[in-house]
């Protein structure tokens, strides 16, 4: 397996040579660009994806509060857990990064001498989009788009073929979907007791705080006409 997509004829080596190709014809600036969002940029943005939702989950509050947030608290987590996934894959597999086997790639990242097959960061970006939809799908939506374009950037990046980019998004999103259930029965109910919680309430639902503190104002209130009996009595 070391020797995956070693020729030159290979339809993942072709395809990784025009991908790669477009960053030889680019100018330098858009090359550092494209490292930098392929490296830290993609993950960052769908970081705040996932806060941007919860704040909109947060303001909306609703009974479905809870379980949104903890379908949130869950992407971050599928993200580390498809990486830890891989872990063994990748040693598994053993394919050597492409800029080893094949001459004349633009690397823009130097240094990566671990094994390419399957990408951490195709992995990982999906994982958290296919969470992120489970929660929301309009935010989810977005956040699909994001781990697409990040595996793009890693082949064009020249630090990964296509497929082991395709192989990161089947990870991540078997892992997000396949887990969901499991960490939901778990998360949930954590969540929901954070919603009671009179300081934490707030982090899970915003209107339920707001009920909550009404809530004293009528009991404070039911006191007064019992006063204003005993003015009277008196």
């Amino acid at each position: 397996m070391a020797g995956l997509a070693e020729s030159g004829s290979n339809p993942d080596v072709e395809l990784l040579y025009d991908i790669n190709g477009l960053a030889k014809d680019a100018p330098h600036w858009f090359d550092r660009v494209m490292e930098f969002v392929g490296e830290y940029g993609v993950v960052f943005a769908l970081l705040l994806l996932v806060v941007w939702c919860w704040w909109s989950v947060r303001r909306r509050g609703g009974e479905d509060a809870a379980s949104s947030v903890a379908a949130l608290v869950w992407a971050p987590l599928a993200a580390g857990v498809a990486v830890l996934v891989n872990v063994p894959i990748r040693g598994f597999v053993e394919r050597p990064r492409p800029f080893f086997d094949h001459q004349g790639l633009e690397v823009l990242v130097a240094g990566k001498t671990d094994y390419s097959f399957v990408s951490d960061h195709a992995t990982l970006v999906m994982a958290m989009g296919v969470a992120l939809f489970v929660a929301d799908r309009r935010f989810g939506v977005a956040g699909i788009v994001l781990a697409l374009f990040g595996g793009f950037c890693r082949v064009y990046m020249g630090v990964h073929y296509p497929t082991d980019v395709v192989g990161g998004f089947a990870l991540g999103t078997a892992v997000a979907l396949l887990l969901s259930p499991v960490a939901m029965a778990l998360l949930t109910p954590l969540t929901r007791a954070v919603e009671r919680s009179p300081r934490l309430g707030g982090l899970v639902s915003a209107r339920g705080r707001a009920a909550g503190q009404d809530a004293v104002i009528p009991g404070a209130r039911k006191e007064s006409p019992g006063s204003e009996e005993r003015g009277l009595a008196a």
